[in-house]
Order: structure tokens, then sequence, then C-alpha cells
């Protein structure tokens, strides 16, 4: 068995597990287990979407693959809407877990919904792509002219072939994994919160820790001592655009 933490990589809303491909790539060749995850109905799962797959279904997907790999001490790690599907896997199986990393990614606080925490004209305009393109129950993959708006997050460091290869490869994401609350037990966590924020076109450590002092309520999920938070001077999908960085990042993070 290899002394190395393992670690567990889950993807954003339209992403299956080929998203982390080339930062998993990175890890294993320094020795550390990786597990991609690829949540119902996305990526190769596709074939399995229906209107009922939500947000219980992808923390559940999670919790799954910790038990049947039998993981203990993990690095589990969410980008962007996986955020949240590891903050409710970690508050069933803390006890498997080592740390837990949202990476440009939020925990929510327990009963709220991702579409909750949406600002008003975005959940707007899904909802009518969900309406109009999706059948009345699945976000359509936004295209590139709608991800440039930035509503998703920087798209700095993209380049062309990521955005074809996100055209080419996203599956719409079932719309009641973004309206489903999260349901926390308070069980326990997990001994390490980590959080990697990319900056160019987001908010910087100093900034969170600014609205923090304020008592912003958008920066209190991180709220606490016990965060461990680090930047990446890159846009919102960093497994694309700073692999390199963020594998060696993810690389200490677990050694840590």
């Amino acid at each position: 068995m290899s002394p190395l933490r393992p670690i567990v990589l889950v993807p954003g809303a339209c992403l299956g597990g080929w998203a982390w491909d080339d930062v998993a790539a990175r890890l294993r060749a320094a020795g550390h287990p990786v597990h991609p995850v690829t949540l119902t109905g996305l990526g190769d799962r596709a074939g399995e979407a229906t209107p009922q797959v939500d947000l219980d279904t992808h923390v559940a997907d999670v919790v799954d693959l910790l038990d049947g790999e039998d993981l203990r001490d993990a690095v589990l790690v969410g980008h962007s809407y996986a955020g949240v599907v590891v903050t409710g896997a970690a508050d069933r199986r803390p006890q498997r877990l080592d740390a837990v990393v949202w990476c440009d990614a939020s925990p929510l606080p327990d009963g709220t919904a991702v579409a909750d925490a949406m600002p008003p004209e975005v959940r707007a305009a899904q909802e009518a792509a969900v309406r109009e393109r999706g059948g009345g129950w699945r976000w359509p993959v936004p295209d590139r002219a709608t991800l440039e708006t930035g509503a998703f997050g920087s798209v700095a460091g993209l380049t062309d072939a990521d955005f074809d290869r996100l055209a080419r490869r996203g599956t719409p994401q079932p719309w009641a994994t973004f309206t489903t609350p999260v349901r926390l037990t308070g069980g326990g966590r997990p001994r390490r919160r980590v959080a990697i924020l990319c900056i160019d076109g987001g908010v910087t450590v100093e900034l969170l820790r600014a609205l923090l002092a304020q008592g912003d309520p958008r920066a209190q999920p991180f709220a606490g001592d016990d965060w461990e938070l680090h930047e990446l001077p890159t846009g919102h999908w960093p497994m694309w655009s700073a692999l390199d960085a963020l594998a060696d990042l993810l690389a200490r993070i677990a050694a840590a």
C-alpha cells in the first residue's frame, strides 16, 4: 500500500472525472493513489441521468467510493459545484478523511441549496435554460459566450482547446442537484479544512479575511481559525489553466 494519502477528485457541474485527467496523472506520478469521481448522470454516466438525480445522489456517490475503496486518511477535493457535494460527504464520513479541499468552491450551511446561493439573475437565466433547452429538468452545458460573461467564474487561463473540450465532453446537469438542500447530520467533520482560491478574477485571501472581519455573510462559510487558505493565480478551472500548479499544491496539502 502506498504510504501517501489517497486523493479523491470530484468535478464541478457538467463535468465527469475526465476533467481531472491531467492533474490525476501528475499526482499518480508522485505516488498518490488517485480516485477521480464521475457523478451520476454526468460524463460517461450520462445515461444514468433522470429528473430524480439530485444532490443527495451525488453525495452518496462519493460516500460509496470512500466506503467501497475503504479509503483512510484521504484528501477529498471538490471543484465548483462539487464543493457542496464534498461538504455532504465529509459530514457523513469524517473518519475516513484527513482533509477536505474546496477548490474555488464554498461549503454551504445545512438546509441550503446551490441555487439559493446564486445571484437572482444567474438563477433566473439557468431556470430559463432548463425550461427551454433542458427538457424541464437538466441545465444545458453553458456555451463559450455565456462562460465568458464570468457568471460561473473567471475564464482566465482557458485556451480555445479548453473551451472546445468542455463543449465536446460536457454533459447537461440534472437541475435537482442545484435545488436540493444539503443535509448535514452534524456528526463530525474532517481534521483539516482547506480552501484554494483562484484569484485571477476571483477573491483573494486578503479580501476574504477582510470580508470576514466585516461580518460579510458571503464569507461566513470560511469563518474559523482552522481554515488553511491557498491562492492560485488563475481562473475558475485550474485543473486546465494551472494544472501543474494545482497538482503541486494538492500534493503539498496531502503531505502536510
